[in-house]
């Protein structure tokens, strides 16, 4: 099997860079051919089959030039006009099956996805590709809604995991801090005004009252890197809290596993890959209440400080279970395989329907 996967490509190491690298890590250890086509304006060195092109002209020329059985796309945010002309452009690829992954949890309640409708620009072009993962539930209303059928559409879960090696040593900073702080609470996402970042850093002042040697561990790249810093250095314990900025995947699990607890506040949010993580690391998450948050994460309400200050003294106390998750972490890339197997078992469908 041959793979084009079209998605951001890390660092920075988010979620959806994350899925895109382990759906490649999968194929690649069993057997099959997967390149990578970074959608971002990082630049990294074109090597072991991961490009960088600089213009839509130099993609369209890499999707015609390179060989594939499916050309995978990733998308998150907003599914502008930009990304709906790459989608309608593979759509003409002779000889591929084409995939769209929607990373947006967010996306379905907002003013652009209430809007949904099969008379769209949106509708007519997401019917045009062969198979489409919703990430959560309301994703895949979403593509109904759009008018796409059902059978072209699978419900997957974006996390995959694989244990990190507890022998992996933490870097410098990292292994000084940690060394130096427990209980320790980590949060792991990108440094945007929606994941509530100001939040978690203010009620460290009423956690260091209980926990006088608790540290607070933030990993993620984003705009307000600048602004986090500043407001950390204005509190007089920000010994207490290290803002990281990007991490790689393999040691921010390693981070994970010897965390107390992965907060994610948010004012919206989808399944995150993170949380999932942390539930199958087993180590606690507490999250804010996104109405699709799986079982076994202690429940919060959007920017309470007060309800996020219980929450973590309940699970540092002691108070609730670990969280235990079955499977091996493997299962939903898993399903992204399947997926590809049973669309290249049929002939290309119709171009619309």
């Amino acid at each position: 099997m041959k793979v084009v996967q079209l998605g951001p490509y890390p660092p920075p190491h988010g979620g959806v860079q994350t899925n895109l690298v382990a759906i490649r890590e999968y194929l690649l250890a069993n057997g099959h051919e997967c390149l990578a086509l970074n959608l971002t304006r990082f630049r990294g060195t074109e090597a072991d089959g991961v490009y960088y092109p600089r213009s839509a002209a130099g993609l369209a020329w890499l999707l015609l030039r390179l060989r594939a059985d499916i050309v995978h796309m990733h998308f998150g945010g907003d599914l502008t006009t930009r990304l709906l002309g790459l989608a309608f452009l593979t759509s003409l690829l002779p000889g591929r099956k084409t995939v769209l992954t929607f990373h947006s949890g967010g996306y379905p309640s907002s003013p652009a996805g209430r809007t949904a409708g099969p008379r769209t620009l949106r509708g007519l072009v997401l019917r045009r590709l062969d198979g489409l993962i919703a990430v959560n539930a309301e994703i895949a209303a979403l593509f109904r809604k759009f008018g796409v059928r059902p059978e072209r559409i699978r419900t997957i879960l974006p996390f995959v995991v694989k244990p990190p090696d507890p022998a992996l040593v933490l870097e410098g900073l990292l292994r000084d801090f940690t060394a130096a702080h427990q209980p320790l609470l980590l949060t792991v996402g990108l440094l945007e005004p929606e994941y509530l970042l100001p939040l978690q850093i203010d009620t460290m002042e009423y956690v260091l009252q209980r926990f006088p040697e608790a540290g607070l561990i933030i990993v993620g790249a984003g705009s307000l890197e600048e602004d986090l810093r500043n407001h950390i250095a204005r509190k007089p314990y920000s010994e207490h809290v290290l803002l990281y900025g990007d991490l790689a995947h393999p040691m921010t699990l390693r981070l994970m596993l010897q965390s107390d607890a992965l907060l994610r506040t948010t004012l919206y949010d989808g399944d995150s890959v993170s949380v999932r993580e942390a539930l199958y690391l087993g180590t606690a998450v507490i999250a804010s209440d996104n109405g699709m948050r799986p079982p076994g994460v202690r429940l919060i309400p959007v920017s309470k400080r007060e309800r996020l200050r219980d929450a973590i003294f309940e699970v540092l106390e002691g108070n609730l279970p670990r969280p235990t998750i079955a499977g091996d972490g493997q299962e939903n890339v898993r399903d992204v395989i399947a997926f590809y197997r049973e669309l290249l078992s049929h002939g290309r469908q119709g171009a619309v329907g």
